[in-house]
């Protein structure tokens, strides 16, 4: 792939609630992307959007210079590279394409994808994003990236155009790494606030009263001031829209499990990330994983004594 490859065709394979947006902000920076959904309606979507779309990943990649992957786990990835009843993406593609995978996956997984991608003659990148669906669709996500440097400078221009930060983790998996431990401390730190809340119910403060100390002591964090729990505080917060997501406690679910796989792969003795990802696996399946993931309030305050 040359120098100029930022600016040749994206073949954009996975276009759900995130990939959907950040396609039409490339569309709209210009680029010319190629685009396939398994599902019909993503893929009609895209096409209001003016998007081209085909009726295959194997016909997205054929002629693209950059093949950007959001699919729901390692496992689809993987499956897309290799080819499971055919020829995989690695395959198809042009020598020396661009892979650029924005999906979540697990550390070991991304690195495994950009082994294979590398023995196959291309490049690879991993991008995982922050900042949910309403981030994707105003293109200020931030992407914690894992690449070689001469890859990174390739792919960062893209990246700016569906992002506001862009950084540059290191090496292969290195994105994936600063993505499952950045949320495993947005998940455990939302579980606390959400106890200290219900506590301050339970000991007769207003919610406004331990927001206005917390949010300007040594308990202030991104779940307390941006994302919190209880309506009112924060008008822009998901409390304030029956927990409407936002970030989903399915996907809270998820990535919690990615970052207990990777506390168990390293032996790193992590109780706490163990014990917020059996608190949001069991929110996800009792209800939770359609609301946004600071509903985890409601599970607490349903649970605690009367």
């Amino acid at each position: 792939m040359s120098e100029n490859a930022a600016s040749g065709t994206i073949a954009f394979l996975g276009l759900g609630h995130m990939g959907g947006p950040m396609a039409v902000n490339l569309v709209k920076a210009g680029h010319q992307v190629v685009a396939y959904d398994p599902v019909p309606a993503a893929l009609e979507a895209a096409r209001e959007h003016g998007i081209s779309t085909v009726d295959s990943a194997e016909e997205a990649v054929a002629g693209a210079s950059v093949v950007l992957t959001m699919l729901p786990s390692g496992k689809h990835v993987l499956d897309a590279y290799r080819g499971v009843d055919g020829p995989g993406l690695l395959a198809i593609a042009p020598p020396n394409t661009l892979f650029l995978d924005c999906s979540t996956i697990n550390v070991d997984e991304a690195r495994e994808a950009a082994a294979i991608a590398l023995e196959a003659g291309h490049r690879s990148v991993d991008a995982p994003v922050s900042g949910g669906v309403v981030g994707a669709e105003a293109a200020t996500l931030t992407f914690m990236v894992g690449a070689l440097p001469e890859d990174f400078e390739t792919v960062k221009p893209i990246l700016e155009l569906m992002g506001r930060r862009i950084v540059h983790c290191g090496d292969h998996g290195a994105g994936q790494a600063a993505k499952v431990c950045n949320n495993m401390i947005l998940g455990v730190s939302m579980i606390a606030v959400s106890e200290a809340f219900v506590l301050g119910e339970k000991l007769g403060l207003t919610h406004q009263a331990l927001f206005d100390v917390a949010s300007n002591a040594s308990g202030q964090c991104w779940a307390l001031t941006t994302n919190c729990p209880v309506p009112g505080p924060v008008p822009t917060s998901p409390a304030n829209r029956d927990y409407q997501p936002g970030f989903a406690g399915a996907l809270m679910a998820k990535d919690l499990r990615l970052a207990v796989n990777a506390l168990e792969s390293t032996g790193v003795d992590g109780q706490m990330g163990h014990l917020a990802s059996r608190i949001y696996d069991a929110f996800a399946a009792e209800g939770g994983a359609g609301r946004d993931f600071s509903g985890i309030i409601t599970d607490i305050r349903d649970k605690s004594a009367k």
